[in-house]
């Protein structure tokens, strides 16, 4: 896990991107929730982009990267996150599906 949330901020170039790339998957994987970073101070830009970067199981997959597609913060941070799966021994199918992601993500 650690090494995965140390390969996504490897990957992207400023501070606001790296903080975003570290915190990308509190709220989905743990107890952590977008009201406990507004309490601990975040800035409500930074929240928001975890907070698009947090899949719910509501929003299908084409609809939540859309949604971050809109927001260049967790836009760049979804690619890094892609390639960093991407470089981790990845499934077919999860090659198949990064690459359709990341081809949407990078197009204009």
């Amino acid at each position: 896990y650690f090494k995965h949330i140390e390969a996504v901020v490897s990957r992207v170039e400023t501070e606001d991107k790296k903080i975003v790339a570290a915190i990308h998957d509190t709220v989905e994987d743990t107890c952590i929730t977008i009201q406990d970073l507004r309490d601990q101070g975040f800035p409500e830009y930074i929240i928001h982009a975890v907070s698009l970067l947090t899949h719910s199981k509501r929003e299908s997959y084409e609809q939540y990267l859309s949604n971050i597609k809109l927001n260049y913060l967790a836009r760049r941070v979804r690619i890094a996150d892609m390639l960093s799966n991407l470089s981790d021994s990845p499934t077919d199918k999860q090659i198949r599906q990064y690459a359709k992601g990341l081809l949407f993500l990078v197009s204009e």
